[in-house]
């Protein structure tokens, strides 16, 4: 489905290899030397550079594919009767990734304030082009 809001900025086209090299970076794990091979380029330095704001975007896609495992994950380990090893680990982990695709505690803050006083009202200022007026100088 298509947002209804229009997008700031149109995708740029990207050529095949870059578009092979992006899907490579998924199929290896986000490894830039393998998708570069596979895509055919020489290094993966420029090309990842080139593609930075893809690859970030490809980044946020991941996350998002991959935060309801991480939701599942922490589930099973709250619920779970056994000892799981490196609990602590997953759960920080798993945490992470719901903390960036946007799924996170929210936390209140309650402000309260006692006024004892009423408001005092400042009469208003004359303005400074009719102060200056009543100025004399004296140029010697």
């Amino acid at each position: 489905m298509e947002s209804i809001l229009p997008s700031l900025s149109k995708p740029r086209e990207l050529t095949d290899k870059q578009q092979l090299f992006l899907d490579s970076l998924v199929e290896t794990q986000g490894d830039p030397k393998k998708a570069a091979d596979i895509a055919g380029y020489t290094g993966h330095y420029q090309v990842s550079k080139a593609l930075k704001n893809e690859v970030l975007e490809l980044t946020k896609d991941v996350l998002a594919h991959n935060a309801p495992k991480a939701a599942f994950k922490l589930l099973e380990i709250m619920e779970s009767d056994r000892p799981i090893p490196q609990a602590n680990n997953k759960i920080v982990a798993a945490q992470s990734v719901l903390d960036r695709v946007g799924v996170s505690k929210t936390e209140k803050l309650d402000v309260n304030h006692q006024v004892s006083a009423g408001i005092f009202l400042m009469p208003d200022k004359k303005p400074i082009e009719a102060e200056a007026e009543d100025v004399e100088y004296d140029e010697t």
